[in-house]
C-alpha cells in the first residue's frame, strides 16, 4: 500500500511540474480566467487540483480552438526553408570558415617557407657560402 502512495505522490509532483512549466512558458494571449501569477500560486499550493485546473480551464488548447490556425499574437512563418538556428547549420557560414582556414593555412605556409629560406641563408653565410638567389621567390630579399 505504501508503494501505491509513493507512486501517486510522484505522479502528482510530475503533473504539477508539467503544469508549472506549461503555465510559465505560455504566452499572455493563451492564459485564460486568471493572471499568470495566480495560476502559478494555485499550482504550487494545490498541486493536484491546481494542475488539473490549469490544463482544463487555464490555457487555450492549440488544435481544438475554434477557427484553427496559430494562436493569437503569433506570427506564422511563410518561408519554405527555415533560417538556420545555429551557425553550424548555416552553409554560408561553414563555407566562410573553410575559406578563412584555407587563407590562414596559405599564409602560415608562406611564413614557414620564408623562415626556412632565411635560416638556410644564415647557415650559408656562416659557412662562407653566398646565399642562393635562384631559389628565392620573386621580390624576396634576405633578412625580410
Amino acid at each position: 500500500m505504501a508503494r501505491l502512495y509513493v507512486l501517486l505522490f510522484v505522479a502528482q509532483i510530475a503533473l504539477a511540474a508539467c503544469a508549472l512549466i506549461s503555465c510559465l512558458s505560455a504566452e499572455e494571449g493563451e492564459i485564460k480566467a486568471l493572471p499568470r501569477i495566480a495560476w502559478v500560486l494555485i499550482i504550487l499550493f494545490f498541486p493536484l487540483v491546481g494542475s488539473l485546473a490549469w490544463f482544463v480551464v487555464g490555457r487555450e488548447r492549440g488544435p481544438e480552438r475554434p477557427g484553427g490556425g496559430a494562436p493569437k499574437g503569433r506570427i506564422v512563418p511563410t518561408r519554405q526553408r527555415p533560417r538556420p538556428v545555429a551557425p553550424d547549420d548555416d552553409p554560408d557560414f561553414l563555407r566562410s570558415l573553410g575559406e578563412r582556414s584555407h587563407r590562414q593555412d596559405q599564409e602560415l605556409f608562406r611564413r614557414w617557407e620564408e623562415d626556412l629560406r632565411r635560416r638556410e641563408d644564415e647557415m650559408r653565410r656562416r659557412d662562407g657560402e653566398p646565399p642562393r638567389e635562384e631559389d628565392r621567390p620573386e621580390g624576396s630579399t634576405p633578412g625580410s
